[in-house]
């Protein structure tokens, strides 16, 4: 999991830099210790080629949990080989049988290859209604818990 993240965090679609060493070292206890965490792993020939960190949150409109997508990844050697969208059918499996309304996920605007996996998978920009145009996903960093 530790590497697969580190490996994310590297590609141009995912920080682009190294993570930090001590949010490494603080990272797989944070996410025990974080009460809705779900982490699935994709496997090929043994070996660990994909992740999706996810945690539960609840929608407000539907009176129900949701399931975020924080992180997905197929590291680069292992991608065209179907691995995103059978990790993606998991995250859902396990969603539907939580009782989830929706499965939300954020996506770089130019990562093509990604937006065409949760697209085909049936993920769409979240529009609520047309008038009020689509969501948005927004970030601000708090200085005093930023890395460095």
């Amino acid at each position: 999991m530790l590497a697969l993240t580190a490996a994310y965090a590297l590609d141009p679609m995912g920080k682009g830099s190294a993570l930090a060493q001590e949010a490494l070292e603080r990272l797989i206890d944070g996410l025990r210790r974080h009460p809705t965490t779900l982490i699935f792993l994709a496997y090929l020939q043994g070996q660990a080629a994909g992740i999706a960190t996810c945690f539960l949150g609840f929608s407000t409109f539907f009176a129900r949990p949701l399931l975020n997508i924080h992180d997905f990844a197929i590291l680069p050697q292992h991608r065209g080989r179907g691995l995103g969208r059978h990790l993606l059918r998991a995250v859902e499996a396990k969603a539907l049988e939580l009782g989830c309304c929706k499965i939300t996920l954020e996506v770089q605007e130019k990562n093509a290859r990604a937006r065409r996996v949760y697209e085909r998978a049936g993920f769409a920009q979240a529009v609520y209604r047309e008038a009020t145009g689509g969501s948005l996903f927004y970030a601000k960093i708090l200085e005093e818990h930023a890395p460095g």
